[in-house]
């Protein structure tokens, strides 16, 4: 626990959250089925976005609302929490069933992502908001000065395009749901008018479609084929 606050640069006065906080459902106690991560991934996603967008709010004065959208959006999405929680090393931490033998691999990207929200939320009730957003500020600032303003997200992307284009509006579909409940794997189209579909997959229903998007978006060229957010 030394070892995760010197990284976290917080130190706990009660370890009962942090340690929810890394646990995955996978990996549950007798009696205590609530003991993982879930409901505190929850409240720290909404800890996380107050932070966020609060501290683009102070960072960015003259930004009209458009660009601090796009700015919180790439700032609080499954790659960049990731990207932070293997910064961290977040992943040596967590503790999850047998089943589940990759916490690294990338397909288990959101997990980490999870974990580092159930992480802010702890630091939340542990010692209140201002401690939360002093580590939201210490991690993501220099991050936020280096970023430049972020492109929409696949889906809206292509949801303008369509529309520029004067196309129906693209429809998505659910082709299939595989995999466990904790680690679900969905497929997911979408087609724009007349136009051939394509095919999605995610670990979420929302993941699929920004892919399905996304790969629409560079077949007919709109957005280059190295433009993979994936």
């Amino acid at each position: 626990m030394s070892e995760l606050e010197q990284r976290l640069g917080y130190a706990f006065s009660d370890h009962d959250d942090v340690e929810r906080a890394l646990t995955h459902a996978s990996r549950r106690k007798q009696g205590a089925e609530l003991f993982h991560y879930e409901r505190l991934e929850f409240l720290g996603d909404r800890v996380l976005g107050l932070a966020v967008a609060d501290l683009l709010h102070r960072k960015f004065p003259d930004a009209r609302e458009g660009e601090l959208s796009l700015r919180y959006n790439a700032a609080v999405n499954a790659e960049t929490l990731a990207e932070i929680a293997d910064e961290l090393g977040l992943h040596e931490f967590i503790r999850t069933g047998d089943d589940i033998k990759q916490v690294t691999a990338k397909r288990m990207k959101n997990l980490r992502a999870d974990v580092l929200e159930a992480v802010i939320a702890a630091i939340y009730l542990d010692g209140g908001l201002e401690s939360a957003a002093e580590f939201v500020r210490r991690v993501w600032r220099s991050r936020l000065s280096k970023s430049a303003p972020a492109r929409r997200d696949s889906k809206t992307e292509l949801q303008e395009w369509a529309h520029a284009q004067k196309r129906d509006a693209p429809a998505y579909r659910i082709i299939s749901r595989e995999g466990p409940d904790h680690d679900p794997r969905f497929t997911v189209s979408v087609i724009v008018g007349e136009l051939a579909e394509t095919v999605g997959k995610g670990q979420s229903k929302r993941a699929a479609e920004q892919d399905a998007a996304r790969r629409m978006l560079q077949r007919e060229g709109v957005w280059s084929s190295n433009e993979d957010t994936d």
